[in-house]
């Protein structure tokens, strides 16, 4: 403990009035405790209060914190005016801290605190005392409550709660702009001394800034801080308490304050004069390049707006503002020519878009600079004469005949010859051809315009001395119509006349269409080619007509059907005509005039079965006939069907078969006495695994000598069968028949047999399985016969 500490709490002891003794003596008055006394009021109803007088005299304790002895600290002292001394009475504590926190001395009523106590933790204790005979335990004294009250010393120092602040503040503020206000707090008693009055005041960030003692708000000190001389200031607050006297605890605390901009600068451009290059042959929109004027403000306050206020070139140039990068993108607004002028000259102005008006005072928010654009002479492509072409040509032109001229000429200072040619994509059918001289355009095929009404044509222009540099243009060629094509029927029309008409009866209406288009509308004149004693062709001028009867009375059976013939001619020139044929049928009808009957073969069906009933009879007929020759056909299939039935089968005909042989007995299947007598054939000997449809001469070979060898006669015969068109495709014979030489598994067949020396033993073969069984009976039996 410090020794100003040490005179702070002498000072706080001689100052309380009840520190006057560290005894609290409870005396007991003169009076019995039964005594009476009356009350200077009365209760609702009327009767007397009575109290009785408590023999206790309380006051309340104080205790300082942060006590730093190695003792308890003594509290205080509880005193009866009952005791005598003698030992006989008994205090006890109870309450908040009794028994731990507070002790009492049961004898004496001294109450110590066993611990250092911190006021910012319990600023006061309430508790309970009580004197007690010690024998019977009996209360000599009511219970009564006292507090201990908890007095504060300066052990907290002011504290923030951060320890780093972040402000903000605009540029060229005024002196004594707020920027920001810190609060600091002290855990110590506000409402005893000093000890929780803070005061500020700042450690680091003089001259720039100051802070107000009482409220910490921090403001500006200096006038027109430029954010672009410096943008970020650190100040240090210091808060101390005790009234920022000398011994007062302080905490500190740091302000990053950060000076936010304003528009105080005006754009500028870094040089008076700049020059840009453009080739002629660029298209509209294309980017020249740019200019970009700097601006010392940030964000919105250095957005720039840039435009062409004067020059040569203001129609020809546009200049568009980036956002982003803050540029003037300068691009082509018109077709340039270097033939016609080389060079622009463009003033240019940037401008702030967010001006303040506080600082009109600092000068004009823009700036301007002069652009020089050259123009770069290119090769161009020739220009045509116009941007698209128009020809209208009648359809009935001579071919070769010039239909329209395209021009086009060089550009370019040094004028290059040019080549015309069609762009065969857009002149499929090749109809039209082009001089490449002189660009005329004519026709190579008849025109028809009901074909083809307009045709688009694509024209390119090349230079001769730069086949790369070409122009294309569109031509539209219009077929105009010429009166070449007559009239005809519109449809098809199946006209009837019943036997019991009238004459003048209308039996149809006709109408006519014609391909051409005359200007002055369709109109089609009707007559009959020859007079009719039978019908009559009536003009309705609508371009239709009526065919009328002349007669009464029509028979079938003398005549079904009249052909007459219709002339179908228009007005145009020159004049185009054409005969249309009608049908026209004889049939029975009822008293309405409604078709019944047109054939005369119809009289000859018995009159109870209709037309639908006959119908029905021939597609049960029919499908009966599909039924038959579909099962017929099936059952020929099967019969042809062989035995080997697949291309895998041939290769393997032997898994096939699926028989065991019958060795040599077995003389159905092959005969082997061609094999032993090669000269000995069957003529016409046919096979049995299928049955032949057509039965084939037997081709007649030559016999083989007597001592040809098995292996070359059946080569040969394979060969004959190879180029034999007539040989089946099943021959086995042919494929199988001769196994080859030393095989490991050497030969089952018993046609070696005669000639081999020796015995052999067979009983292998029982044990290759059942399908051996068959062999190792024959040639198992046999060894045992020849055995015996």
């Amino acid at each position: 403990m410090t020794i100003y500490q040490v005179i702070l709490l002498f000072l706080l002891w001689a100052c309380l009035p009840n520190f006057s003794s560290t005894e609290m003596l409870f005396r007991r008055s003169s009076e019995p405790q039964t005594k009476v006394v009356r009350a200077r009021t009365a209760g609702r109803d009327g009767k007397v209060l009575h109290r009785q007088k408590r023999g206790w005299m309380w006051n309340q304790f104080f205790l300082l914190e942060e006590y730093t002895g190695s003792d308890y600290q003594y509290v205080g002292k509880l005193h009866s005016d009952q005791d005598k001394g003698d030992g006989s009475l008994k205090y006890i504590l109870s309450g908040d801290g009794a028994g731990t926190l507070f002790i009492i001395d049961e004898k004496t009523g001294d109450i110590h605190a066993t611990r250092r106590i911190d006021r910012e933790e319990k600023a006061f204790y309430t508790l309970r005392a009580q004197a007690i005979n010690r024998r019977t335990l009996r209360p000599v004294e009511p219970e009564s409550e006292f507090v201990i009250k908890i007095h504060d010393i300066n052990d907290n120092e002011p504290t923030f709660p951060e320890e780093i602040y972040t402000a903000s503040v605009p540029e060229m503020s005024v002196v004594g702009t707020s920027v920001v206000q810190v609060t600091a707090t002290d855990a110590d008693d506000p409402s005893y001394g000093n000890s929780a009055r803070v005061i500020y005041s700042i450690l680091q960030g003089q001259p720039y800034f100051s802070v107000e003692p009482e409220t910490g708000i921090i403001r500006t000190a200096l006038p027109n801080m430029n954010r672009e001389n410096r943008e970020q200031y650190q100040v240090v607050i210091q808060a101390k308490d005790m009234g920022g006297q000398m011994g007062g605890l302080s905490g500190t605390t740091t302000v990053n304050i950060t000076l936010t901009d304003v528009n105080d600068n005006p754009p500028r451009f870094s040089q008076n004069t700049i020059h840009l290059r453009i080739p002629e042959s660029s298209p509209i929109g294309t980017a020249i390049g740019s200019v970009k004027a700097t601006d010392a403000d940030t964000g919105k306050n250095a957005e720039i707006e840039y435009r062409i206020i004067d020059g040569d070139g203001t129609d020809m140039f546009d200049i568009i503002t980036q956002k982003d990068t803050q540029e003037g993108i300068l691009t082509v607004r018109k077709p340039l020519d270097y033939e016609s002028r080389r060079l622009y000259t463009l003033k240019i102005e940037a401008e702030n878009t967010h001006v303040d008006p506080r600082f009109y005072y600092l000068g004009p928010f823009k700036d301007s600079t002069i652009v020089k654009i050259s123009v770069e002479d290119v090769d161009e492509p020739p220009v045509f004469s116009r941007s698209s072409y128009l020809f209208e040509v009648h359809e009935d032109i001579e071919v070769g005949t010039i239909i329209g001229t395209v021009m086009a000429r060089d550009p370019d200072s040094v004028s290059s010859p040019i080549r015309f040619t069609l762009d065969r994509h857009t002149d499929l059918d090749r109809i039209f051809n082009i001089h490449s001289g002189n660009g005329s355009i004519y026709t190579s095929k008849p025109l028809d315009r009901e074909i083809s009404q307009w045709h688009n044509l694509s024209v390119i222009a090349a230079e001769i001395n730069n086949p790369k540099e070409t122009t294309r243009v569109t031509v539209f060629v219009r077929i105009l119509d010429v009166n070449d094509n007559a009239p005809q029927f519109a449809v098809f029309y199946d006209t009837f006349v019943c036997e019991n008409a009238r004459p003048g009866q209308l039996i149809q209406t006709i109408s006519a269409v014609d391909k051409d288009d005359p200007l002055g509308g369709q109109k089609f004149f009707f007559s009959l080619a020859a007079v009719n004693p039978n019908f009559t062709v009536q003009d309705n001028e609508d371009n239709t007509a009526r065919i009328l009867t002349r007669k009464n009375g029509f028979s079938r059976h003398e005549i079904s059907s009249y052909l007459l013939p219709v002339v179908i001619s228009d007005n145009d020139y020159p004049i185009q005509s054409s005969t249309g044929t009608l049908t026209i049928r004889v049939c029975a009808c009822d008293s309405q005039g409604n078709m019944q009957s047109c054939s005369a073969e119809a009289l000859l069906l018995p009159a109870g079965l209709s037309t639908g009933a006959l119908i029905a009879i021939l597609l049960c007929i029919i499908i009966l006939l599909v039924i038959v020759v579909l099962f017929a056909a099936l059952k020929r299939q099967r019969k042809k069907e062989p035995l080997i039935l697949s291309k895998e089968d041939i290769r393997d005909n032997i898994v096939s078969y699926n028989d065991e042989g019958g060795g040599e007995e077995d003389t159905q299947a092959f005969d082997i006495g061609t094999l032993r007598n090669p000269a000995v054939i069957e003529d016409k000997k046919l096979r049995r695994d299928i049955i032949p449809e057509t039965l084939f001469i037997p081709r007649r070979t030559s016999s083989a000598p007597d001592n040809t060898d098995v292996r070359d006669f059946i080569n040969e015969r394979l060969k004959e069968h190879d180029i034999d068109p007539t040989a089946p495709p099943y021959d086995s014979l042919a494929t199988y028949a001769y196994e080859g030489n030393d095989s490991i598994a050497e030969s089952l067949s018993s046609l070696e047999s005669g000639t081999t020396d020796g015995d052999q033993n067979y009983d292998y073969l029982r044990e290759w399985g059942p399908r051996f069984n068959k062999l190792a009976e024959m040639y198992g039996g046999g060894e045992s016969d020849k055995d015996s």
